[in-house]
């Protein structure tokens, strides 16, 4: 394609045809020449925004950047509306490839009831492969906003599902070739069947009701990166017990393979939370069959500590995601 904007024919055939689904908040939505989307507001009720690129894989960038942008809203408690698109896209693109990610853009908003508000699209030679920058609107009740920097001393920290899961099942999309010369199909088919668990608005929902403090999808970095940051907007310390982070064996092998630390790897679906009486949120999350672990404490002070049977360690400031070196490793 030629580089620019994409033509106004390509959009409405390709872009817009694709856009369904409608939010009854949205007053202006995504159309040509259009710069802006309007959301009515409604008394007792906060508009929450977040934005998010994703860069990390070509496969499924559709449906992930809509998951990813589904979560980080889950993440404040709030019920996701909208969605705003910066779509960069390689002069090798074709058509076709962007009506297909738009397919899966529109298939993850109509699962969530997300409407597309609107955006940009171009091709430019600033980038090798299609990058998303989604911008997320969501809205949620004045007294059931939740943020990362709810933590407070004393409070359990845990989990639902297990880490590594969003890295696992892109690695297991992205190298599957390379995986089978090693494992079974079954259990490469295992491991990119993982995107299933993407979603934490379930998480969320049930969190909020039972009072939960604070919120984070575990994103970039990992747990480990998760708890710092948490801990970090907090003012926290933390002990944490390594054994009792849930993590799938499957993630495991993987990242054993690819010499990767799983602790450090992409983690959307799994959504780590604060709150008083941490166990008995477990016990609701998993009625509800969502796997779910107490993994610490929030304490008092700075000291960010990671207890792995006797032995100690202290929790580092966050990395660069280990899902990056797969596309290095010989």
């Amino acid at each position: 394609m030629k580089i620019g904007k994409v033509s106004e024919t390509v959009l409405k055939r390709s872009i817009f045809k694709q856009i369904h689904t409608k939010r009854d908040e949205v007053l202006l939505g995504a159309g040509v020449g259009e710069d802006c989307a309007a959301v009515k507001l409604s008394p007792g009720e906060i508009f929450v925004i977040s934005t998010d690129p994703i860069t990390g894989t070509v496969k499924d960038v559709g449906m992930l950047a809509i998951q990813i942008t589904a979560n980080d809203l889950a993440s404040s408690g709030a019920e996701p509306v909208g969605v705003m698109l910066t779509v960069l896209l390689p002069e090798e693109i074709e058509e076709e490839d962007i009506r297909e990610m738009m397919r899966q853009v529109e298939e993850a908003c109509a699962h969530f009831h997300i409407q597309v508000m609107g955006g940009h699209t171009e091709v430019t030679r600033a980038v090798t492969q299609p990058v998303i920058s989604v911008t997320g609107v969501g809205k949620v009740r004045e007294d059931r906003l939740v943020s990362t920097a709810g933590a407070k001393p004393g409070q359990d920290i845990l989990v639902t599902k297990w880490i590594g899961i969003e890295g696992t099942s892109i690695i297991a999309k992205e190298k599957e070739k390379e995986l089978l010369e090693r494992f079974s199909q079954a259990f490469v088919d295992t491991a990119k069947g993982f995107d299933q668990y993407l979603s934490v608005l379930p998480d969320s929902r049930i969190a909020v009701e039972h009072g939960v403090s604070a919120m984070h999808d575990v994103t970039e970095g990992g747990i480990y990166g998760a708890l710092w940051e948490v801990a970090e907007a907090s003012g926290i310390g933390l002990e944490i017990d390594l054994k009792a982070i849930p993590i799938r064996q499957e993630t495991i092998e993987i990242c054993e393979y690819f010499e990767l630390n799983p602790y450090y790897l992409i983690s959307s679906g799994c959504m780590l939370m604060a709150a008083d009486q941490g166990h008995d949120l477990v016990r609701k999350l998993e009625a509800a069959g969502i796997p779910a672990a107490v993994i610490g404490k929030a304490t008092d002070g700075k000291a960010r500590r990671i207890w792995n049977g006797g032995e100690e360690s202290y929790l580092e400031r966050p990395k660069t995601d280990e899902l990056y070196k797969i596309y290095h490793k010989n």
